[in-house]
């Protein structure tokens, strides 16, 4: 069994609402926000479609956060670039 534990080390905007992300094994992500952010029903999550807002965010303590802890991710999430959820098993049907 894999035990290791994974951090994100650096995020960097690359296009409307997406993040390349480098993980402390020389793994990168590009992760496409928005669809999560759209689909969200809560106002605060929302909130994060604005531009700017988006662009605020920070890599603490090997984890990708906006505000203070206002909107953070799994960082096994973020590792897959799996944000929404059921998506890969609904093409899979």
């Amino acid at each position: 069994m894999n035990t290791q534990i994974i951090h994100a080390v650096s995020a960097t905007e690359i296009g409307d609402y997406k993040l390349r992300i480098a993980f402390d094994d020389d793994t990168t992500q590009e992760i496409d926000f928005k669809p999560f952010l759209a689909s969200a029903l809560h106002p605060d999550i929302r909130a994060y479609l604005d531009p700017q807002r988006f662009s605020s965010f920070r890599i603490e303590y090997g984890d990708l956060v906006w505000g203070d802890y206002d909107l953070c991710f799994p960082i096994i999430d973020l590792y897959k670039n799996q944000l929404v959820k059921g998506s890969a098993l609904e093409q899979a049907a």
